[in-house]
């Protein structure tokens, strides 16, 4: 299951941003997560959970925000969404070879909402990670 890879990946990049920023503990994650980029939403919320354990993240909710599939036909540039499964024949035209995939497969940290340490100055933002207090 590439759900807790991803999980572990997410929860060392946000605990390694959110420890450089002094922080006591992280309390939410925000992740955008396209709906063609072959992750099972349960499957990376109980992943996740598991990876927090012990971590700056230990109880973090995480908030996952699903990104339709979208795609655009480069013969006649009809643009439409791409459901599940993915319909990648242009709806229009009928053409299949030159279609482009215009969202649908992000996979990104959006957001980071940690505590600070008592005594610590709020730590400046940092990409991807969009820290609030």
């Amino acid at each position: 299951m590439h759900e807790m890879s991803i999980a572990m990946a997410v929860v060392a990049q946000v605990e390694e941003a959110a420890a450089s920023a002094g922080a006591a503990a992280v309390t939410e994650v925000r992740l955008r997560v396209g709906e063609l980029a072959g992750v099972v939403p349960d499957a990376l919320a109980f992943c996740f959970e598991l990876a927090c354990a012990d971590t700056l993240l230990a109880g973090a909710a995480l908030a996952a925000e699903t990104i339709p599939g979208r795609a655009r036909c480069g013969a006649c540039t009809a643009e439409w969404p791409t459901g599940m499964p993915p319909l990648l024949v242009c709806p229009d035209c009928d053409r299949a070879g030159d279609v482009a995939l215009l969202a649908g497969r992000e996979l990104e940290i959006a957001g980071a909402r940690w505590e600070d340490s008592p005594g610590q100055d709020p730590a400046p933002t940092r990409e991807p990670i969009v820290e609030e207090h």
